[in-house]
């Protein structure tokens, strides 16, 4: 099985390192389009130099699987280039934001199209993507592609297209909502006197012992809140302040008005 991977930002890497690290593509079956064909090899050193490409050609046609990595805006210009070379019997499996898979199907006369919805922890292999299909893959393509996904952490699969756009507001907005809120952590840590050094480690500790606990056992985020939060202690205390501001509202309008911005970007 040939993988071809066209762009090299950080998603393209991403895949490419996770492929090969996985084993589940031996390098000389895995083929780069990158501009940049320099930056290929110093990072990935393990392609042979002949599956990296600066620009369109006939290799293309022998790919299996075509990942588009490129930026939204870059990809009609890509598919003048590429569509020549792509015949109906390749998978072509896209990770970018709002292309419809109606959109690549009209620009590339491709039929076996994936699109997926990837967030950056998969750069460390603890990565959420949420994937939907045109309904020419089946099952046991639509098992390789997510075999493939699940090489940077974990996959769903939605048979609604639309629900991509609710996965950009929840998992692929998501990180920056956790850093955002850390972020506040730390810096009220900061203002009670722990050192800015302390305050992150604190902070950083808590999330990451949080959401270890969280997945080691079958309790709700509500049950947790409970647990922790005694009658009248200091954790009911800070959770009475977040319900009187509302905080939960906040959050939920902000995660709508994500998956609002991205239906437009979608068109």
């Amino acid at each position: 099985m040939k993988v071809l991977v066209i762009g090299y930002g950080n998603m393209g890497k991403t895949y490419a390192k996770s492929f090969i690290a996985s084993r589940f593509i031996q390098p000389a079956d895995l083929m780069i389009l990158e501009k940049k064909t320099e930056q290929v090899q110093t990072l990935l050193p393990e392609i042979p130099l002949s599956n990296t490409h600066p620009q369109a050609g006939e290799f293309i046609h022998h790919a299996d699987i075509i990942i588009l990595a490129v930026k939204p805006q870059d990809f009609a210009t890509l598919a003048e280039q590429i569509k020549p070379y792509i015949h109906t019997g390749q998978i072509v499996l896209s990770i970018m934001a709002g292309i419809k898979v109606a959109t690549i199907r009209q620009l590339l006369g491709a039929t076996k199209i994936v699109r997926a919805m990837p967030n950056m922890p998969a750069q460390i292999g603890m990565g959420m993507t949420v994937i939907t299909s045109s309904a020419e893959i089946d099952k046991k393509e639509l098992f390789i592609i997510q075999n493939l996904i699940n090489t940077t952490g974990k996959s769903v699969y939605v048979e609604d297209e639309t629900m991509i756009d609710a996965a950009t507001a929840v998992s692929g907005s998501g990180p920056a909502y956790v850093y955002y809120f850390m972020e506040a952590m730390i810096q009220a840590g900061v203002k009670m006197g722990f050192t800015p050094a302390q305050a992150e480690l604190l902070v950083n500790q808590t999330f990451m012992g949080a959401v270890h606990l969280h997945n080691q056992s079958d309790l709700t985020c509500n049950e947790w809140i409970q647990r922790v939060a005694s009658k009248g202690g200091t954790t009911e205390a800070a959770i009475n302040v977040f319900s009187a501001d509302t905080l939960n509202t906040k959050i939920d309008a902000g995660l709508f008005a994500a998956f609002n911005r991205a239906k437009e970007l979608g068109g």
